[in-house]
C-alpha cells in the first residue's frame, strides 16, 4: 500500500508522486526550476515568481527554517514548492517558524520526496509547462482536465505592485530615486539606500507627470513577474521620461526599457532561475557570476533599430544580459545585482547609477 499523499501531474500526462508539506490546496501553475543552493525564503517571497511553482534543484530544503528579516516582500508569491528532501526540524538560532508553517499560513502547497533531477531534466529538455499539484488520489484524467480548464494568468504586475506610494529613507542622502514597483524586491531598496539614495516606491501605473512632480534625480524600474508586454503603463512611462531623467532597470525593468525604445522580447524555453550564471561585461571584458530569475529575454537583433547597445551577454546561451544608451542616461541589466543570498560581483551597478545621477546634476 502506497504512503504517498500528493502528486504532481504535468500537462503532458507525466506524474511525480510525493509527500505533502505546507497547504493541502490544489494548485495549477507553470513549473520552473531554480538552481540556487540557498535562499528558498527569498525565492518564494520574490514577486517575480507569481503564478509559478518552483522546483528546487538543491536537494535539502527547509533545514534553516524561516527568519523574519529575510523576506523579499510582504507575501509569499510562489504558487507552490517542489523539493527532494524537506527538513521540518530547522537548525538555526535565527529561525522563527518552519518553511511548512509559512506555506500553510499563506495557503501555498508543497510536495517533497519526488525525483527533482528527473523533473528538472524534463523542463530543461521539453520546456516550461503547466502542472497540477494535488492529492495522490486525483486521477490523471481529472488532473489534465483541471489543467486545461485553468485560465492562463495575465497582467501579473498589476497584482503585485504597490497600491500606494511608500518611502525608504537613508542617513545623509545624496539622491532621491523614484522606484517603479513592478514587483520590487526588498534588497533592491536596501542597495539603493546603501549608496545614498532616498527611495520613493510608486505603483506601476504612475504617470510621467506624477513622477516628474516628485522631482527625482533618477528613476529605477524594478523586477517583476509575467510577460513584459503586459506592463503597458510602465512602457508608456519610459517613453515619456526617457532623456529627461537617468533610468536604471533590473530584470523586468530591463525588458521594459527595451520595449519602450523599440526593441522586442521573447519567451525563453525554460527561463533563467538561480545563481552562478556567467555573464560577460562587454565594456570591461570581465566575467560576472550572477543570480537570475526571468522567463523572457530581449531580442538582440531588435536592438539594432534602437539607441540601445548590448553591454552584457550570458555565456551559457548568448542571451542579452544588459543594454545601455549613455546619450540618454539609460542602462539596464537582465540579472540581479542585489541578489541575497548570492554573488555580489555586480553591486557596482548601483554605484554606476549614482554616478550617472551625479553627472546629470553637475551639468544641470
Amino acid at each position: 500500500m502506497s504512503h504517498f499523499t500528493r502528486k504532481l501531474i504535468l500537462e503532458d500526462g507525466s506524474v511525480y508522486p510525493g509527500f505533502a508539506f505546507g497547504s493541502p490546496a490544489d494548485r495549477v501553475c507553470e513549473v520552473v526550476f531554480n538552481t540556487s543552493m540557498t535562499g528558498y525564503q527569498e525565492i518564494i517571497s520574490d514577486p517575480s515568481y507569481t503564478d509559478q511553482m518552483i522546483v528546487m534543484t538543491y536537494p535539502m530544503i527547509g533545514n534553516y527554517g524561516i527568519t523574519d528579516e529575510d523576506f523579499e516582500s510582504g507575501a509569499i508569491h510562489a504558487g507552490g514548492l517542489i523539493v527532494r528532501d524537506y527538513n521540518n526540524s530547522p537548525s538555526n538560532f535565527r529561525y522563527t517558524q518552519t518553511l511548512s508553517e509559512l506555506l500553510t499560513e499563506h495557503d501555498v502547497p508543497g510536495i517533497c520526496g519526488i525525483d527533482t533531477r528527473a523533473l528538472t531534466r524534463r523542463i530543461r529538455d521539453k520546456g516550461a509547462c503547466r502542472a497540477l499539484l494535488t492529492s495522490y488520489d486525483t486521477s490523471v484524467e481529472d488532473g489534465l482536465a483541471a489543467i486545461a480548464a485553468a485560465p492562463i494568468p495575465r497582467d501579473a504586475v498589476s497584482r503585485v505592485t504597490s497600491r500606494k506610494i511608500r518611502y525608504s529613507r537613508t542617513a545623509n542622502p545624496r539622491f532621491n530615486v523614484v522606484a517603479v514597483d513592478c514587483g520590487i524586491k526588498t534588497n533592491i531598496i536596501r542597495c539603493l539606500n546603501a549608496v545614498g539614495c532616498n527611495v520613493t516606491v510608486v505603483p506601476y501605473d504612475i504617470t510621467a507627470e506624477q513622477v516628474l512632480a516628485l522631482n527625482p534625480d533618477g528613476v529605477f524600474l524594478s523586477n517583476g513577474p509575467g510577460n513584459p508586454e503586459d506592463a503597458g503603463p510602465v512602457i508608456e512611462l519610459v517613453r515619456r521620461i526617457r532623456g529627461r531623467l537617468p533610468l536604471f532597470g533590473i530584470c523586468l525593468g530591463h525588458q521594459i526599457i527595451a520595449l519602450a525604445l523599440g526593441g522586442r522580447t521573447y519567451k525563453l524555453k525554460f527561463g533563467h532561475h538561480g545563481g552562478n550564471h556567467p555573464v560577460k561585461n562587454r565594456l570591461t571584458g570581465r566575467i560576472e557570476m550572477t543570480s537570475q530569475n526571468h522567463n523572457y529575454a530581449v531580442d538582440e537583433a531588435s536592438l539594432a533599430q534602437t539607441p540601445l547597445k548590448v553591454t552584457h551577454l550570458n555565456l551559457l546561451d548568448n542571451t542579452v544580459e544588459g543594454a545601455a544608451c549613455p546619450e540618454e542616461h539609460i542602462f539596464s541589466v537582465q540579472y540581479h545585482p542585489e541578489s541575497a543570498p548570492g554573488p555580489q560581483d555586480s553591486r557596482y551597478l548601483f554605484d554606476q547609477f549614482t554616478a550617472m545621477m551625479q553627472e546629470v546634476k553637475d551639468h544641470a
